[in-house]
């Protein structure tokens, strides 16, 4: 006789595997994609920059900032003449997209609830960014010299812990579902 895991065992591991191999294989299917893809066509980062910028200098203006947009494929964000932003493709959060979506499509949980909170978590996500570069315009204004520190540190941190917030809204209340039997989730 063969011996075998405990039911408490299998029942554990089975949903921790499926969430690994599902998120890796997601991860490779966005990379491969992406790289030889997205990247090299450059419409889809090129237009989320060009969003982002336009989105974040109607944001300044609508605090009364006189700003503008200037520039081709990296947008130039000027306050009062000076210029102070200009965004990069690797700035735009697409590949913080792709992350936040792969982990709640390869999380378990209700399709139905996937599909409306993807897309409400991406928009939060756009969000963010947003006021990222509208705060990274007026501190690039007005103190100029902590500007690099907060673009590679203090906004990037904020950004990252509001995915990780949403991931886990997701992973403690938006995947469990009365009607999923309690296998599907791993056990404290």
């Amino acid at each position: 006789m063969s011996p075998t895991l405990p039911p408490s065992s299998s029942r554990t591991s089975s949903p921790l595997l499926r969430f690994a191999m599902l998120a890796s294989g997601l991860y490779l299917l966005w990379f491969l994609g992406y790289e030889h893809y997205l990247a090299a066509d450059g419409r889809l980062d090129a237009a989320l920059t060009h969003n982002l910028a336009t989105v974040s200098v109607a944001g300044l203006r609508l605090l009364g900032y006189a700003a503008t947009l200037s520039g081709g494929v990296q947008p130039l964000i000027s306050l009062a003449g000076q210029p102070v932003v200009f965004i990069w493709h690797p700035c735009n959060g697409l590949v913080l997209y792709a992350l936040f979506s792969g982990f709640i499509v390869a999380f378990p949980g209700p399709a139905r609830r996937k599909l409306w909170f993807v897309p409400l978590g991406l928009l939060l996500i756009y969000s963010l960014n947003v006021l990222r570069i509208i705060a990274l315009s007026l501190n690039k204004y007005y103190h100029y010299q902590s500007a690099d520190f907060n673009h590679h540190y203090t906004f990037t941190a904020v950004v990252y812990a509001g995915i990780f917030a949403l991931w886990m809204w997701w992973a403690t209340r938006g995947a469990t579902s009365s009607r999923l039997p309690a296998s599907t989730y791993a056990a404290a």
